[in-house]
C-alpha cells in the first residue's frame, strides 16, 4: 500500500491527557483510530487506552494482509471495546463506568469504511474540501438535527460537551454508527480527530490544510491554532492523518505493523 500517515497530540490546558490514538498496517489494510476519554475519576484515560489495545491486537490477527468484512471488523472491535471497559469497571468496582468517544476508519482495497460514537470525527477530504464527515453523537448535534439551535451554535453553546453515546459510560445507550466503504481516490486525506481540534476551528481550515503542505507540518499548524484559540480552557487535542495515492512511499511489511501514540502528559 502507499501511503504517508501522521499521529499528535497535546495535553491543552487541561490536568490529564485522556485522548489516545493508533494507526496500524499490514501490506493490504490501514487502519485508523482515535479516542477521547470521558470521566476524569472515572479514569476517562483508562477507558480510551482499553479501546486502542482492543483495535490494535484485533487487526494484528484479522489483517493476514487483508481484514475481512472490514465493515463489520469496525463495528465488532468497538462493541468488544465497550464491553471490556464495562467489565473493568465492575472487576475495578469503580461504582461507574468510564467511557470514551471512539472513531475508526479502514483502507483496504482502494476503499475506506468508517464507524463512530461520540463527538470525535472522521473527515475525508478531497481537493481541499471536505468530501464526508461522521454525524456526532452529541445533544448541540440533536438539537440543531430537530431544529431547536442552528448549526452554528453548537461550538459556543454551554451544553456542546454533552456525549449522547460512547463505550462505556451508561451501558445501555451505546450504538455504533457506521458508513458503507467509500471508494478512494488519489490524494485523498483521511483526517480523525478529537473535539479538541475540530472544535475551535472552522470546518474550511481544516478541509483546506492538508492541500498543499506535508502531512506532518499542516496537522501541526492545525493543532497549534486550535490550543491558541482555546487558551487556558483548551481540551486534549489529538488526531492522526493518511494520505491515500501513487505518490505516498509503499509500505511493505510481513506481519501488522502496530504503532500507539505515546502521549503528552504534565511534568509532575
Amino acid at each position: 500500500m502507499k501511503f504517508a500517515v501522521y499521529q499528535a497530540s497535546r495535553i491543552g490546558g487541561r490536568k490529564y491527557n485522556q485522548d489516545r490514538v493508533a494507526y496500524a498496517y499490514s501490506d493490504k489494510a490501514l487502519l485508523l483510530v482515535l479516542v477521547d476519554g470521558m470521566g476524569g475519576h472515572l479514569h476517562g484515560e483508562t477507558a480510551a487506552q482499553i479501546a486502542i489495545n482492543i483495535f490494535m491486537e484485533a487487526f494484528a490477527q484479522a489483517a493476514q494482509p487483508r481484514v475481512p468484512e472490514p465493515e463489520e471488523f469496525l463495528r465488532e472491535i468497538m462493541r468488544r471495546a465497550h464491553e471490556a471497559i464495562i467489565q473493568y469497571a465492575h472487576a475495578q468496582q469503580l461504582g461507574g463506568n468510564p467511557g470514551t468517544t471512539c472513531v475508526a476508519a479502514l483502507v483496504q482495497d482502494e476503499q475506506v469504511c468508517w464507524a463512530h460514537a461520540g463527538d470525535s470525527r472522521c473527515y475525508l477530504l478531497r481537493s481541499g474540501e471536505k468530501a464526508a464527515v461522521t454525524h456526532d453523537h452529541s445533544a448541540v448535534q440533536q438539537w440543531a438535527d430537530w431544529g431547536i439551535i442552528k448549526p452554528e451554535e453548537m461550538k459556543t453553546h454551554p451544553d456542546r460537551n454533552k456525549i449522547t453515546n460512547c463505550l462505556g459510560g451508561v451501558e445501555d445507550m451505546f450504538y455504533v454508527e457506521s458508513a458503507p466503504a467509500v471508494p478512494l481516490q488519489p490524494d485523498d486525506v483521511l483526517l480523525l480527530c478529537s473535539d479538541g481540534l475540530w472544535g475551535p476551528l472552522a470546518e474550511a481550515e481544516i478541509a483546506t490544510a492538508f492541500s498543499i503542505a506535508p502531512l506532518a507540518a499542516a496537522l501541526d499548524q492545525l493543532m497549534d491554532k486550535a490550543l491558541l484559540l482555546g487558551g487556558t480552557h483548551a481540551d486534549n487535542t489529538t488526531a492522526v492523518v493518511a494520505r491515500w495515492g501513487n505518490a505516498e512511499d509503499e509500505r511493505h511489511t510481513s506481519a501488522p505493523m502496530c504503532m500507539v501514540l505515546e502521549v503528552e502528559q504534565p511534568v509532575s
